[in-house]
């Protein structure tokens, strides 16, 4: 069964001048939205919205006029997509959650409507819709990947790593790295039994090297994994090299499957300052290094780092398992030792 619009003669009374303006509108600006002008469009959207939600609230028009809309439009408009009794209501969403035009032709006319369908639905905040736009925009992101970084709630993560960022590099450096790194990291990718050992780890995310780089973000080039390093006639290996391109510096990345411990700076601290005077060209700035851990104490992590002259940030690495279940409930589940613990009894 296809929807039937209601007939023409059951539409209010002057719903045919108001179509004639909106169709008239629609001339306007199609010339710009048949070249593929996005923002046309995406303010042609908003015009629409914005004049439904004017007619219903002035005039107390229903659901129904919609379904008349979208096919008296669909008829005037044959070979223009985006005229369904559903998308118009998406246009009075959109309309209705960014009531000022102005906010809309300056921070998100520049994304496609599909983003915009996605900042609706997934999100009820309008700080938080600004917030994504705006990273859309910087990082180039898809609506899946937009989605997917919804999911994540990479608000919550971005820029929180522990660092000492501010008093070892130069303001401008310090602010750009703080906001590069986030706390935690999830690894979901990686399935929901987390790795027990550094070595396993290390070969999931290179294994998912793609999603990997994806949850680091933007501007993570890999260099190499276990990378040999001569130090005083001893070989030492790195777990993970990358080079950041804004950043201009190589970046460290140490594994561990467990807590936090106060030593593991030191040692990479040791990689950095072998990776500077080995690996880096006399262009690139100082290493910065990044250390990944099961479980952390802030206030550890602050002591250790406070103490360290070498830029380190220090992260928790995850995966979902326990973040979808409430709060109350990930607490009363058993460990892995415990399980097994419980399987070796006789």
């Amino acid at each position: 069964m296809f929807p039937v619009p209601p007939p023409a003669a059951d539409v209010p009374v002057d719903y045919a001048a108001w179509l004639a303006d909106l169709k008239a509108c629609i001339h306007r600006e199609r010339l710009r939205v048949v070249l593929a002008s996005n923002t046309v469009m995406v303010l042609l959207y908003w015009d629409i919205g914005r004049s439904i939600l004017d007619k219903q609230a002035d005039q107390g028009w229903g659901s129904r006029v919609i379904d008349r809309l979208a096919a008296d439009l669909r008829e005037a408009f044959p070979e223009m997509k985006g005229f369904s009794p559903r998308n118009l209501k998406y246009m009075r969403a959109f309309a209705s959650a960014w009531p000022d035009r102005n906010i809309v032709q300056a921070a998100l006319a520049q994304l496609t409507w599909y983003h915009q369908l996605a900042l609706l639905e997934k999100l009820e905040s309008r700080e938080l819709r600004l917030w994504y736009a705006a990273k859309t925009l910087e990082h180039g992101w898809s609506r899946n990947m937009l989605a997917a970084q919804i999911e994540a709630q990479a608000h919550r993560r971005q820029g929180k790593a522990q660092t000492n960022f501010p008093a070892t590099l130069p303001p401008p450096d310090s602010d750009m790295a703080v906001q590069v790194f986030k706390d935690p990291y999830l690894f979901d990718f990686l399935g929901t039994d987390a790795p027990r050992r550094e070595a396993e780890l290390e070969q999931g995310l290179v294994t998912h090297i793609q999603k990997f780089l994806l949850e680091l973000g933007q501007g993570f080039a890999f260099v190499g994994r276990q990378v040999h390093l001569e130090i005083g006639d001893e070989d030492f290996y790195l777990d993970l090299l990358f080079y950041h391109l804004k950043l201009r510096r190589y970046v460290v990345i140490e594994l561990k499957a467990r807590k936090f411990q106060p030593g593991d700076g030191a040692q990479l601290g040791m990689y950095m300052t072998a990776v500077d005077r080995l690996l880096s060209h006399p262009d690139d700035k100082p290493t910065v290094g990044l250390l990944l851990v099961r479980e952390k104490n802030r206030v550890m992590v602050e002591y250790a780092l406070g103490g360290n002259t070498r830029p380190i940030g220090v992260a928790e690495w995850e995966t979902r398992l326990t973040q979808t279940l409430p709060k109350e409930l990930q607490t009363s589940l058993p460990t892995i030792e415990e399980i097994e613990a419980e399987l070796a009894k006789p």
